[in-house]
């Protein structure tokens, strides 16, 4: 039995959903999101919210059963509240600037790095050393967050380049005399 899957996802005060078989769609202050909930599970609308039951016992039906829940659980919580991922520049030099269309970076390079920002993405530059990457859709976020971090990882030895706010890198003792 699915620890997640059994409980229900509840629906916020200002969030629409519309269920049309395995199409779900969410609508908030947010936007807009659509899930196509896998084959495997089943989904009703109920008073306390989204109910998802697997439709039959087969492992795959409970494996997609806990998957279809969490995500429809994304969906909803994205759509009211958004998800939002910060990053740190470390390193002497580096740093950021975003208006509406751009992130411009310089990480170290002979060129400033410029990276176009996806529609649905709202790309902040709080400090020139950090930034704030959110929206409604967590996939998308997560995806961004992670091209931008792959640009320059954290070294081990002085911990410089692009790094999640709650990552913690372990650093190496470097060469001795």
């Amino acid at each position: 039995m699915s620890r997640v899957g059994k409980n229900p996802v509840a629906i916020p005060a200002g969030v629409t959903i519309e269920l049309k078989g395995q199409h779900l769609k969410a609508k908030g202050k947010r936007g807009e999101l659509q899930l196509m909930v896998h084959d495997d599970v089943i989904v009703a609308k109920e008073a306390e919210g989204l109910v998802f039951k697997p439709r039959n016992e087969s492992r795959r039906a409970r494996m997609q059963w806990g998957t279809a829940r969490n995500l429809a659980s994304n969906v909803v919580r994205g759509v009211s509240d958004g998800f939002t991922i910060n990053l740190e520049i470390n390193g002497v030099g580096y740093r950021a600037a975003a208006d509406a269309k751009m992130l411009k970076m310089q990480l170290g390079f002979s060129h400033d790095v410029e990276i176009p920002i996806p529609a649905g993405i709202q790309i902040k530059a709080v400090k020139p050393t950090e930034i704030e990457i959110s929206g409604a859709d967590r996939q998308r976020v997560g995806q961004v967050a992670a091209e931008i971090r792959s640009l320059r990882p954290p070294e081990p030895y002085k911990g410089k380049g692009i790094k999640y706010s709650t990552e913690t890198i372990r650093r190496k003792e470097g060469k001795k005399k």
